[in-house]
């Protein structure tokens, strides 16, 4: 017997609520690429993960110019919610942490109260964000997995080593991916239970280092479907980044619960004109256990066109198919930042949209028990392309969200259609697909204002929370508009060097069988900074001197570089 989702519903509400709601100062009012789980036993039961520099210290501690990440000091926010994402609560633990480093003293990090995930100082580690939650069984006594046993939540992130010199290091390399581990009875998750450090599990580091690889871009997921022969397996996808020309996508398994992992090499290493390059990954399982990891495969010559690609495991991630272009995408690349060599979508010092065009897919897989699956395959993404096709520069400021679906595991996709409402210019997308298959729920990013040549016009960013329903034929009905945010100046969103805006790579949705959630990226709450956008403006050249960001205006209560996690759960409008 299964819990059912507690009929509490909001609109929207702040996700990253630690420390009442830092507005200022800068950093620790930085929080971004937010990412959601649901428990399928218990779906009033939500957590969600962020970049968050809430412990970080002040940039106006020292020099007041420069907006360090503290050595040692972590950034992976946790936030749970235990009334369907009505509301949130952030635990405090404790860590490495320089929270009270506010200036004008140099400052001086030490043990103390942590906003991020805890067990890392002691294990030698960093976290280091790109968050990533998923929800699966508990394991018995006897090595079967089993609902009954309780749930247990997995958090993937990067890390590095706490100390910087290689004797003392916890692992080889520049960056690993790990996982924290918390546990659940199956009477459900508590508040009690997650805000005591001692019930999570000391971090385990997934992926395997050497001295020359940066591990990046992580997805994690548990196959949750008690009809899979693979039930309780744990996968976490990843890019290797052994250097420019060298970068496989990984695939890393644990059949014990996360105790250990077993990593291997899923898509070639070279990456060449006739490879292409390929990351972005993400990865879900259907109601028999198959698994299917989708990748973005950009080719080179043009930036920003390419493909999404599948791949599949049908024996647990054993083994894995060879990689198949399902259809082509066009990430918007139609500006190349000249100081980070990325591409921007809403103007010159903007916010990086490299993997806005990234897959994001989910799977009807009827969890918990994989009963009523229809194994339906959604995948979103924000596109770039024109009306007459993928390579079309038309679509320069008028970027769509699109959504492609599949009905027969994956071995032919519906032609994408466009979720987003008109004028919305698409920027990060993400759905979530009902267990059973009848409802669909889309969140997205989305520019309201053309691409900027300059710093100091005004532009806008919002987002958007859609819902369809799903036909006989799988086939998504009308869409209708769940949510519309409070429209922000992404301007006032910031990288720690000051140098371009920061919003991350990521958004989330979930679905259960009454509700659907979302989780955005939002910045009604910052303020533009004149004197940053002319640094800005400046540093696109390698000029300008940084300003002090605690010198920035702050009208109506709203902060420079005050970015947050916003989120909304909704009741199925058409039950």
């Amino acid at each position: 017997m299964f819990a059912a989702a507690a009929l509490a519903f909001v609109a929207e509400t702040l996700v990253n609520v630690g420390t009442t709601s830092l507005t200022t100062p800068f950093s620790q009012n930085k929080q971004n690429e937010p990412a959601l789980a649901v428990d399928a036993t218990h779906p009033n039961v939500l957590v969600a993960g962020a970049n968050d520099n809430i412990d970080l210290e002040a940039c106006k501690a020292g020099d007041p110019t420069t907006c360090p990440f503290t050595p040692g000091v972590g950034n992976s926010g946790v936030y749970f919610s235990f009334n369907s994402g009505t509301s949130w609560f952030q635990p405090t633990y404790t860590g490495w942490t320089a929270r009270g480093c506010l200036g004008p003293a140099v400052c001086v990090p030490h043990f103390g109260s942590i906003g991020t995930l805890p067990w890392y100082y002691e294990a030698g580690l960093v976290t280091e964000g790109d968050p990533a939650v998923a929800f699966g069984p508990r394991r018995g006594a006897n090595g079967k997995f089993s609902w009954a046993n309780g749930s247990r939540l997995y958090y993937a992130n990067l890390v590095s080593n706490f100390s910087a010199v290689r004797s003392e290091t916890a692992f080889k390399g520049f960056e690993a991916v790990a996982v924290s581990r918390l546990d659940a009875p199956s009477s459900g998750l508590t508040a009690t239970i997650a805000s005591n450090k001692a019930n999570w599990k000391v971090p385990v580091i997934v992926t395997k280092q050497n001295s020359a690889l940066f591990s990046d871009k992580e997805q994690i997921w548990a196959d949750n479907a008690g009809s899979s022969p693979f039930f309780g397996n744990v996968y976490v996808c990843n890019s290797a980044f052994r250097g420019s020309n060298a970068v496989p996508v990984m695939v890393s398994v644990s059949r014990d619960g996360g105790n250990t992992w077993a990593s291997q090499q899923v898509t070639t290493a070279t990456s060449n004109s006739q490879h292409g390059y390929r990351t972005g990954c993400t990865i879900r399982t259907d109601s028999h256990g198959v698994v299917y990891l989708a990748v973005t495969r950009f080719a080179f010559g043009t930036p920003g066109i390419g493909s999404h690609d599948l791949l599949k495991s049908f024996d647990g991630g054993k083994t894995w198919t060879k990689p198949v272009a399902i259809f082509a995408m066009n990430d918007g690349c139609y500006n190349l930042d000249p100081v980070f060599n990325e591409c921007t979508e809403d103007g010159i010092a903007g916010a990086r949209s490299d993997l806005a065009a990234a897959p994001a897919l989910d799977i009807a897989n009827g969890a918990p028990t994989g009963a009523n699956a229809t194994n339906e395959i959604v995948d979103a993404w924000a596109d770039g392309r024109g009306l007459n096709g993928v390579t079309d520069l038309s679509g320069f400021n008028h970027e769509k969200v699109l959504l492609s679906y599949s009905t027969n595991g994956g071995n032919t996709w519906s032609s994408p259609a466009v979720v987003s409402t008109a004028g919305d210019r698409g920027f990060y997308a993400a759905p979530g697909i009902s267990p059973n298959g009848r409802d669909l729920y889309v969140v997205y990013n989305a520019f309201l204002t053309p691409f900027r040549y300059n710093t100091s016009s005004p532009r806008s960013l919002v987002g958007v929370v859609k819902h369809a329903d799903i036909g006989v034929n799988g086939a998504p009905g009308a869409w209708s508009q769940l949510e519309r945010g409070a429209v922000g100046d992404p301007r006032g969103s910031s990288s720690n060097n000051l140098v371009a805006e920061f919003l991350g790579d990521y958004v989330y949705a979930i679905a259960t069988n009454t509700y659907g959630a979302g989780v955005w990226n939002d910045v009604r709450r910052a303020a533009d900074c004149p004197a940053i956008d002319s640094y800005r403006l400046s540093a696109q050249t390698g000029g300008g001197v940084p300003p002090a960001p605690q010198n920035c205006p702050a009208p109506s209560g709203k902060f420079f570089g005050n970015s947050d996690i916003f989120g909304g759960s909704y009741a199925d409008p058409t039950p």
